[in-house]
């Protein structure tokens, strides 16, 4: 007795040895599909890649032309300070006071240091002239600072407390007249506060308010 094969639907046998290839081929197909995939994708992301490089080294020399840029505007904006700071210190002291800035630049912040030079010598802003000098700078350079804000979000507006404190008597009307002219100029309003006689003021001053301390009330008189 023997045993049948199995039939196809057809009637014909199927045969194990001719189904293998068949199948080889489909999953070799089927890698082929897939590999020209991957290499689409790869050809993309390199594209992609020569891109973000050329951008990053375009944007590293963007970078460093601004870095430049920025350095030399800086360095401009500087030297009208010196100038302007300068002038201010030799009309309130009538003195050869040159007013320095040295500037140096460190992972793209800037660090200034201050100083005066009198006849070509160096000194120190906190030392000379027993404060005067630090008196007329602080001014200046609170009212340069305040005029680069922006002013739709700082109201020009400073209050100078005692800024007069260390200089004589008869060199307080030349610092009042500064601070009025640079105060006009810049659209500045501007309160001074001194323990110094009122009269110094009549001249420059467009308001002038008398506090007397009279038991524990204080009065105010305007001049």
């Amino acid at each position: 007795m023997t045993a049948d094969s199995p039939s196809a639907p057809n009637g014909t046998s199927e045969n194990p040895a001719l189904k293998a290839p068949v199948a080889l081929r489909r999953t070799l197909d089927r890698m082929r599909w897939q590999r020209e995939q991957l290499q689409g994708e790869l050809k993309t992301t390199n594209e992609k890649l020569t891109q973000a490089t050329a951008y990053l080294e375009l944007a590293d020399q963007v970078t460093d032309t601004l870095d430049e840029l920025s350095q030399t505007l800086f360095e401009q904006v500087l030297g009208v300070l010196r100038e302007k700071l300068s002038i201010a210190i030799q009309e309130v002291l009538e003195q050869p006071v040159m007013f320095r800035a040295d500037a140096s630049f460190k992972r793209g912040a800037a660090s200034l240091e201050f100083s005066v030079e009198r006849n070509g010598n160096q000194e120190d802003v906190n030392r000379g002239q027993g404060g005067s000098v630090q008196n007329v700078l602080s001014v200046g350079l609170r009212l340069f600072a305040l005029a680069r804000l922006d002013e739709n979000e700082h109201r020009r507006f400073l209050i100078l407390d005692e800024q007069d404190c260390w200089l004589r008597p008869e060199l307080v009307p030349r610092l009042v007249n500064i601070v009025s002219r640079a105060a006009k100029e810049l659209n500045f309003q501007v309160i001074m506060i001194s323990h110094h006689d009122v009269n110094l003021f009549d001249q420059y001053a467009d308001k002038i308010y008398q506090f007397d301390p009279v038991g524990d009330q204080v009065m105010v008189q305007t001049l």
